[in-house]
């Protein structure tokens, strides 16, 4: 079953309902990154998060990236998405490891720590980025998440982040993830005045529902039963007219890191440092913290580098 996320309205429109399944994707940053079960799970929900963040997003090449830094021993958990559903991420302190929790599921608060910052950055495709910072609160990402969007843009939401890993097979398998997913639910804007209008659910009424449907145990239930995304979606909400968007978008790991960005990125090093680099014969080697993949310089790269920054300056 292929990563997707889905977009879907319900309540009479009046609830956003967003859905993404990233059990390739996150098995593929395991692969890379030679995760922890516990930093495996941090990083699914931090992929999770920016996905669904980004989903909202207008332009085809905007971006978001997430930064979850806290007291934790896992050190920064970043994740990177774009509107086009392509996700990437890292985790600082990757083979941190810590005792799952009584119910199975990793201790992410824990992992994390609940003393700290969560950091959104936005990329809409033009102009400079922009940013907004909150404290966090749980340490559990989900929360967090909510609380963002509560607090930065007056956003009432729900997050539901799950991630099932076998544990035993945690350090022997390149895809231990059994399945990672997310819903976010956010109360669209007008909705206030559009249950006044409604006779038979009322504002409170709404809020009192979606807390009910926000249920992480029921959710990881249905996706357990090996129910795709939307079927989970359709299930959840099932008294409440769900009306899936035809926006569905395909998600995969991916990371736009090149041999020529690496050679590009060299040339700040500076003359100095390349002859140094020229003069030690073994060449150079750089690796990308977002995906891993290693790439090596040659002597006659590094040559070429030097020369090119002499012609610059001339």
């Amino acid at each position: 079953m292929n990563d997707r996320l889905i977009r879907a309205l319900t309540a009479d429109g009046r609830v956003r309902v967003i859905g993404v399944n990233i059990t390739q994707s996150l098995n593929e940053a395991h692969r890379r990154h030679h995760l922890s079960a516990v930093a495996t799970a941090s990083l699914g929900r931090a992929m999770s998060a920016s996905l669904l963040l980004a989903s909202n997003m207008k332009q085809p090449q905007s971006r978001v990236n997430v930064r979850v830094a806290g007291d934790g021993g896992l050190g920064l958990v970043y994740a990177d998405a774009g509107f086009d559903g392509t996700v990437r991420g890292f985790v600082t302190n990757p083979q941190f490891t810590l005792s799952p929790l009584a119910d199975g599921q990793q201790n992410v608060s824990q992992g994390v720590g609940q003393t700290g910052f969560f950091k959104v950055m936005r990329d809409v495709g033009y102009g400079e980025p922009y940013s907004s910072t909150v404290e966090l609160i749980a340490g559990d990402i989900a929360n967090d998440v909510a609380w963002y969007l509560a607090s930065s843009e007056q956003t009432y939401s729900k997050l539901m982040l799950t991630e099932i890993i076998d544990q035993d097979n945690q350090d022997h398998s390149e895809a231990p993830v059994k399945v990672a997913a997310g819903i976010l639910l956010q109360i669209m804007p007008m909705a206030t005045l559009r249950a006044a209008k409604t006779a038979n659910l009322s504002q409170e009424d709404l809020l009192l529902q979606l807390e009910a449907k926000s249920d992480p145990q029921n959710f990881m239930d249905l996706l357990l039963q090996g129910k795709a995304i939307e079927e989970v979606m359709t299930e959840i909400f099932a008294d409440m007219h769900l009306d899936i968007l035809p926006m569905t978008k395909d998600v995969k790991f991916h990371c736009p890191c090149s041999l020529d960005r690496m050679l590009a990125a060299m040339k700040m090093f500076g003359e100095e440092d390349l002859r140094s680099m020229i003069a030690d014969g073994k060449g150079a080697e750089a690796t990308c913290h977002f995906c891993g993949e290693v790439y090596h310089a040659s002597t006659e790269q590094l040559n070429n580098l030097l020369a090119d920054l002499q012609v610059a300056k001339a």
